[in-house]
């Protein structure tokens, strides 16, 4: 009952950091001394097989090649016995198979010492009598048993050696692989060390000292993550107390920010903002000689569209081509509700050709995306544009270039872009 209270203790309010680290330190060394062991057996295990190699197994194969080469030295006396030119090389190689028989590590072999005595028999009574085709295949037999039974004896042989030697083989590989985990038990367990000290005492330090200074300096600070170590924890809920205040602090900071930058009712950057940010953009532009162009953008026949529907309808649609101009525009363009129902727009990085192009897709988007008041109303809604080349002008004379570019497009029949050409009044195209 005391060990399940401390556990659900320690779960709860993070663990005693010398507990945490004798726990782990102890069941690495219980599993360490463990595959020792079991290392101990493999290496006795290896030392008995090549001790069993040397005293057995090398006599054996040896045994049974000595056997191997004397079966097969009786099988070519024979031929001799058969083939000798004189009856004195007949009886000389006869007398060597006596020998050859008689051969005490043949006599041990059951198969050898049998073949031997009926090859003996045979050649004796064929060195008495004349040789007939029956008796020559006869010895073919004989001769063909011989050859299989020094290849048999051969391979046992080497069976012996290759069993052994495959014992001792799979035994360390066993030993390697065991070799293998212990190192890399041992180099887990100091990359664990080394991971629980930064993640739970390196880290959490850094965490705080990084949470300290973002007081200091005023900055939101990141929540901490729940702390293992209990000593850890109690420093970082004291932290965790000014981090709220930080917190609800930044959440205002921030919705001071967007009222300041934003549109009410569009989302939109404000004029002002605008302004700021497009002024940036073309000095930069004017630095480094790079393309930039303004636009700006005004809806058709919105004041109608107040008269007949009201102004309830009016921010509708205000609201509604202003998210759909924040869906088509790219990621690097800044628009602005410049007032009323006129937008403004900095196309950084942009010639006037590629801009007219955007503007072009910001006007079939709106033309084709019609606001649908009920099932029965479907209100169209146009947009006009003026363009202007931002790259050599400031930034207030690049806007009202681009206002009587929208002027003349609103002059020539609405829902159309037009083109700015040069700072002289007049010079528009469509």
């Amino acid at each position: 009952m005391a060990q399940r209270s401390f556990l659900e203790r320690a779960t709860r309010d993070g663990w005693p950091a010398g507990t945490a680290f004798a726990l782990i330190a102890g069941v690495f060394g219980c599993i360490f001394l463990a595959l020792l062991f079991f290392l101990a057996v493999d290496q006795r295990l290896v030392l008995e097989g090549s001790q069993r190699l040397l005293d057995k197994t090398v006599p054996s194969t040896l045994e049974h090649f000595r056997l191997a080469r004397n079966v097969e030295q009786l099988r070519l006396e024979g031929e001799r016995v058969l083939s000798g030119p004189t009856p004195v090389a007949r009886q000389q190689a006869l007398f060597i198979i006596s020998l050859l028989a008689s051969d005490p590590a043949l006599m041990a072999d059951p198969r050898a010492a049998e073949l031997a005595r009926e090859v003996e028999r045979f050649l004796a009574r064929a060195a008495r009598e004349e040789m007939s085709e029956e008796s020559y295949a006869a010895w073919t037999a004989l001769s063909s048993r011989l050859s299989l039974l020094a290849d048999d004896v051969s391979i046992e042989g080497v069976n012996l050696a290759t069993d052994d030697l495959r014992q001792m083989s799979a035994i360390m590989v066993q030993s390697r692989v065991k070799l293998a985990v212990v190192l890399a038990l041992v180099a887990a367990f100091a990359g664990l060390v080394l991971f629980l000290i930064h993640r739970h005492l390196i880290r959490p330090l850094q965490m705080m000292d990084e949470a300290l200074s973002a007081l200091r300096a005023g900055a939101p600070v990141k929540p901490f993550a729940p702390a293992a170590m209990r000593e850890i924890g109690a420093v970082e809920g004291a932290i965790g107390q000014l981090r709220e205040v930080m917190h609800e602090n930044e959440t205002a900071r921030q919705q001071l920010v967007l009222l300041a930058t934003t549109d009410d009712l569009t989302g939109m950057f404000n004029r002002r903002h605008f302004m700021a940010l497009a002024e940036e953009e073309i000095k930069r532009a004017q630095r480094y000689d790079r393309p930039v162009c303004v636009a700006m953008a005004d809806l058709d026949f919105f004041k109608q569209i107040n008269d007949s529907y009201g102004h309830a309808v009016g921010d509708l649609v205000l609201t509604s081509i202003a998210e759909l101009l924040t869906k088509t525009l790219r990621q690097s363009d800044c628009a602005c509700r410049y007032g009323g129902e006129e937008f403004a727009f900095l196309f950084s990085e942009t010639s006037l050709a590629e801009a007219h192009r955007l503007a072009e897709r910001l006007r079939h988007r709106v033309a084709k995306n019609p606001l649908q008041l009920s099932d029965d109303v479907c209100l169209p809604v146009t947009l006009s544009l003026g363009l202007a080349d931002a790259s050599r002008g400031s930034l207030a004379t690049s806007l009202k270039r681009a206002d009587e570019a929208l002027y003349e497009a609103k002059k020539q029949g609405r829902n159309r872009v037009f083109i700015a050409l040069s700072a002289d009044h007049g010079s528009f195209r469509g």
